[in-house]
């Protein structure tokens, strides 16, 4: 996205391009058990620098479940989960912003 003039690199002042905001709205964590699922909302918004518009906004829910066969290890299993969730809620943000018509 960078080398496409997309998203400037980060510290660049004056920059052109789209400006992305991500804020985790809801995240909900298990406490205990052998199997972790992490569900995480993330409200994403894509702005025009150059007009300060929001060419995009879109809230995004994803899930990850970690098993013990992933770690048996409880905080290593949080910590999967988390980052799973992550994952799979970034790619479906970029897929979105992907289908976008941006110059």
């Amino acid at each position: 996205m960078i080398a496409a003039g997309l998203f400037p690199r980060a510290g660049d002042a004056g920059a052109t391009g789209y400006a992305l905001e991500a804020f985790i709205a809801t995240l909900s964590q298990p406490m205990f058990g052998l199997s972790f699922t992490v569900e995480m909302e993330v409200s994403y918004k894509l702005i025009d620098r150059s007009t300060r518009s929001t060419v995009w906004a879109q809230s995004i829910k994803s899930a990850h479940t970690a098993t013990a066969g992933d770690s048996l290890v409880g905080v290593t299993r949080l910590r999967l989960a988390n980052e799973g969730a992550a994952r799979k809620n970034i790619e479906a943000a970029i897929a979105a912003m992907g289908k976008l018509p941006l110059r």
